[in-house]
């Protein structure tokens, strides 16, 4: 199966992900995910942002994708301005 499409379909099953996670997950190079991930973006099949974390005080450059216009379910509980049962 090609990469993008591997890529396509973990995203599907498990959501927003960031590069580095899905390279080690379906066990292919980093930098062919990254393509694989532009690839995708630019057909407008996932959308990405650019995600800066610190590791040992030092910068380390990521990948966060979604799949395009999926909006996660809203996590259990209450919610801002919900009024309590009476």
């Amino acid at each position: 199966m090609p990469t993008p499409q591997l890529l396509l379909e973990h995203l599907r099953k498990h959501g927003q992900l960031l590069d580095r996670e899905i390279a080690n997950a379906i066990k292919i190079p980093l930098a062919e995910v990254r393509e694989a991930l532009a690839e995708l973006s630019a057909q407008h099949e996932i959308s990405t942002c650019s995600v800066t974390s610190f590791k040992d005080g030092k910068p380390v450059q990521a990948i966060q994708c979604r799949i395009f216009g999926y909006i996660p379910k809203p996590a259990p509980g209450r919610k801002p301005g919900s009024k309590p049962a009476e």
